[in-house]
């Protein structure tokens, strides 16, 4: 259980973490030294495709844990990590479309046509997604917290209440 709990716990921190410090830190430095947003497109669009295979690990992680959750909890567990699947499948997809109008070698956009539309859609599920991951978290915290004997107090911290 610990083994299991552990690995959720660190496969989520460096998914969603490293999406949130990427959107939040690298993106704008690095437009701001490499000069161009389509620059940084270039870097953005081999770093995700790493950022989305470690989701694809955190999320057969969370499935293991979903398993392994009280009966009752299970369905809401199970929602929660279908509902990011087929988000991840939408977001696999647009960044392969996405990736397909950029110019690697070049580091320039290749086809300008829907790109930034597509673009918006992408960070639009991947701000989804992470949202999903967060209140999935704290469901989480409060299940093993409940698990371990402690229901009543399982999000007591959150809202400060003794």
């Amino acid at each position: 259980m610990l083994l299991r709990r552990f690995l959720v716990l660190q496969s989520l921190l460096l998914w969603q973490g490293g999406f949130l410090f990427y959107a939040l830190v690298v993106v704008p430095v690095g437009t701001d030294l490499l000069g161009s947003a389509t620059a940084q497109g270039i870097v953005t669009a081999r770093v995700t495709l790493w950022l989305n295979r470690i989701g694809w690990f955190a999320l057969a992680f969370c499935a293991m844990d979903a398993l392994a959750t009280a009966p009752r909890r299970r369905i809401r567990f199970w929602l929660v990590v279908l509902a990011t699947i087929v988000n991840g499948l939408l977001t696999f997809w647009l960044h392969g479309e996405l990736s397909g109008r950029l110019d690697f070698d070049e580091h320039r956009l290749r086809e300008r046509d829907g790109f930034y539309s597509l673009h918006r859609w992408y960070l639009l599920l991947s701000t989804i997604q992470w949202l999903a991951m967060v209140v999935y978290s704290l469901a989480t915290l409060s299940a093993w917290r409940a698990h371990d004997g402690h229901p009543g107090a399982a999000l007591r911290w959150l809202f400060n209440r003794k």
